[in-house]
């Protein structure tokens, strides 16, 4: 699924215009993006949250010749979903 089957399933969900359901997915992904880069922790009931975490400077290594190499510190986004989405995941099937 991308942003535009998602803003599609929008728009039949809401009985609105592809073009109004493509702005509004637009505007919340606009919304969780701006939150993420200020630090700032975005949950969504029943889904899930994201959360900005530190990574630590590490010794990694080159796949394509072992050699060790240092990869500086990061910032990455964390997912974690929701007891709703949880339960959703365990009473579909599998595939």
């Amino acid at each position: 699924m991308n942003k535009e089957t998602v803003a599609l399933a929008v728009s039949a969900k809401l009985g609105v215009s592809r073009v109004v359901a493509l702005n509004v997915v637009d505007a919340v992904l606009d919304s969780v993006h701006d939150s993420l880069v200020r630090g700032e922790t975005v949950t969504l009931s029943n889904f899930g949250t994201f959360q900005v975490r530190d990574r630590a400077a590490r010794t990694g290594r080159n796949p394509a010749t072992g050699e060790p190499l240092e990869l500086p510190p990061s910032r990455v986004v964390t997912f974690k979903s929701g007891a709703g989405l949880k339960r959703a995941l365990k009473q579909a099937p599998a595939g």
